[in-house]
C-alpha cells in the first residue's frame, strides 16, 4: 500500500536538528498531535490522539516560560531517532535491509533517523493555520510520490465566533481513521500497529468539518480526493462521516470514508469502517480496543472491446487491543496484540492472517520528563504464510525484533 521511496534534504535536516539542540532542554510539555491544533481534532482523530494524551498521568515539574513565535504562528517540533535489531537479519539486497510490515522505523541494523518535524500552528479565531513540515523515513513513506514533498499537513481553519462549536479547515490534513498517528511520541508503543500500517490511510486532501451536536458528541463531515493522494483522475469524491462520544471512563470513535480509488470510468469504490474505544478508568491506566473493515471494488476500464482491470472485491480486516500503566512520572509500560487478515493479499501483497505482539517501556529523563523520552520495545509478528525474509534467501513466516529509541520534543510554553 505504500512505497518505499526514499528521499533526501540535507539543509532542512542540519537547520531542524541545530534548532533542536538549541531549544530542546527547555520543552516542558508534549508536542500536540498532527491534529492537536485544530478544534476539528475530537471529529477527526481522537482516538488516535486520546490514547496518547491519557498516557502522561502524574503532574510535570513547573515548565520554562518563554514565547517561541514565528509573527502569529506560535513554533513546535520534535527529533526522533532509532536503533532496530531483527533477528532474522535481512539483508540490503532481500528486501532493502527492513522489517518487514513495519513503517517510518522499518529500517534494521541500523541507526536511523525516523523523523525531524516542525509545526508552526495559529488557532482559528476566527481564521487560523496549520503546517507540518518534516524530514527522515516518515517522510520519505507518507509523502511517496506525492506533490507536497516534506509537507505532512497544511490547511487553513474558519471557526466563526457564533457558530457554536463548528469549524472548516481545508487542505492537507492526516486521517481520521485509527487508533495511533504518524508521529511516535504521541502514542503508546513506538512501533505502528498493523492496522495503521496496513488497513489505513495517512492523509487527506480536501474539507474537513466537525459540530459539537451535545456536551458529549462531536460530529464531522469530510470531502477529500482519497487516500494518500493530492489530486485524483477518476472525477469524484470520497467522503468521510465522524463521531467521537466523550464521557468521563471512556470514548468511543466511528470513522467511515467511501468513495472511488481507481481509473476512470470504473469508478471502482474503497470503502472504510474504522471505530475505537478507548477505556479511561484512572488516570494511570487506560486501554483501547481499534477494530478496521476494508473493502475495494477494482475499476475496468477502457471500451468495449478494449478493457483492462478487474471487477475484483478485495477485503481486509483487523482488531488491536492496547494497554498503557504510567508507573511513575518517568516510566511507563505498554502493551499491544493485533490480527490483521488480508486474504486476497490486496494490502500487505500476499494472501495471509497475521498476529502481532509488542511491549513498550518508557522513560522519561529526570528534570526534563516531557522534553526527552526514550522507549525500549520489543516485537513479534506471525503470519500463516513465509511472508518474512531471513539473511540474503530466506523466508520463514515469523520475525522478532529489538528497537530502542530516542525522541527529543520541542515544545516552548506560550
Amino acid at each position: 500500500m505504500h512505497s518505499l521511496a526514499r528521499v533526501t534534504l540535507q539543509p532542512i535536516a542540519v537547520a531542524l536538528a541545530s534548532i533542536a539542540l538549541t531549544a530542546g532542554a527547555q520543552t516542558p510539555t508534549p508536542a500536540p498531535t498532527p491534529d492537536a491544533s485544530a478544534s476539528a481534532a475530537p471529529a477527526a482523530t481522537p482516538a488516535a490522539q486520546t490514547p496518547a494524551a491519557a498516557a502522561p498521568a502524574a503532574p510535570a515539574a513547573a515548565p520554562l516560560k518563554f514565547p517561541w513565535k514565528v509573527g502569529p504562528m506560535a513554533v513546535t517540533g520534535f527529533v526522533d531517532g532509532y536503533y532496530s535489531y531483527n533477528y532474522n537479519q535481512p539483508t540490503e539486497s532481500a528486501n532493502g535491509q527492513i522489517n518487514d510490515l513495519y513503517n517510518f522505523n522499518d529500517k534494521t541494523d541500523t541507526v536511523d533517523l525516523s523523523a525531524v518535524k516542525l509545526t508552526l500552528n495559529h488557532d482559528p479565531a476566527p481564521f487560523g493555520a496549520h503546517f507540518d513540515f518534516f524530514y527522515g523515513r516518515t517522510n520519505g513513506l507518507v509523502t511517496a510520490g506525492l506533490q507536497g514533498d516534506y509537507i505532512e499537513q497544511a490547511y487553513l481553519s474558519l471557526k466563526p465566533p457564533a457558530a457554536k462549536g463548528f469549524e472548516a479547515d481545508f487542505g492537507r490534513f492526516v486521517t481520521s481513521a485509527g487508533a495511533e498517528v504518524i508521529e511516535a511520541k504521541d502514542n503508546w508503543n513506538y512501533s505502528r500497529s498493523l492496522l495503521f500500517s496496513w488497513a489505513i490511510p495517512y492523509t487527506h486532501f480536501g474539507l474537513r468539518t466537525s459540530m459539537p451536536v451535545s456536551k458529549t458528541e462531536t460530529i464531522g463531515v469530510q470531502v477529500v480526493n482519497g487516500w494518500n493522494v493530492l489530486t485524483k483522475n477518476n472525477g469524484w469524491a470520497t467522503v468521510g462521516l465522524t463521531s467521537a462520544l466523550v464521557k468521563t471512563k471512556y470514548t468511543w470513535d466511528l470513522n467511515v470514508y467511501t468513495g472511488p480509488e481507481n481509473a476512470l470510468p470504473g469508478h471502482g469504490y474503497r470503502n472504510l469502517i474504522d471505530t475505537t474505544l478507548l477505556l479511561t478508568p484512572n488516570s494511570k491506566f487506560n486501554a483501547y480496543i481499534n477494530y478496521d473493515w476494508g473493502r475495494n471494488h477494482d475499476a475496468i476500464v477502457g471500451t468495449y472491446p478494449y478493457l483492462s482491470g478487474d471487477n475484483n472485491i478485495n477485503t481486509w480486516q483487523g482488531i488491536a487491543f492496547a494497554a498503557h500503566q504510567q508507573i511513575k512520572p518517568s516510566t511507563a509500560i505498554a502493551g499491544r496484540y493485533e490480527f490483521f487478515n488480508d486474504p486476497n493479499g490486496f494490502q500487505t501483497g500476499t494472501a495471509q492472517h497475521l498476529n502481532e505482539v509488542t511491549g513498550t517501556f518508557e522513560y522519561k529523563v529526570p528534570k526534563m520528563p516531557q522534553a526527552l523520552v526514550s522507549r525500549a520495545e520489543y516485537r513479534h509478528d506471525q503470519s500463516d504464510e513465509p511472508f518474512f525474509h531471513k539473511n540474503a534467501t530466506g523466508m520463514v513466516d515469523g520475525q522478532s525484533t529489538v528497537t530502542v529509541a530516542l525522541i527529543l520534543i520541542l515544545q516552548p510554553h506560550q
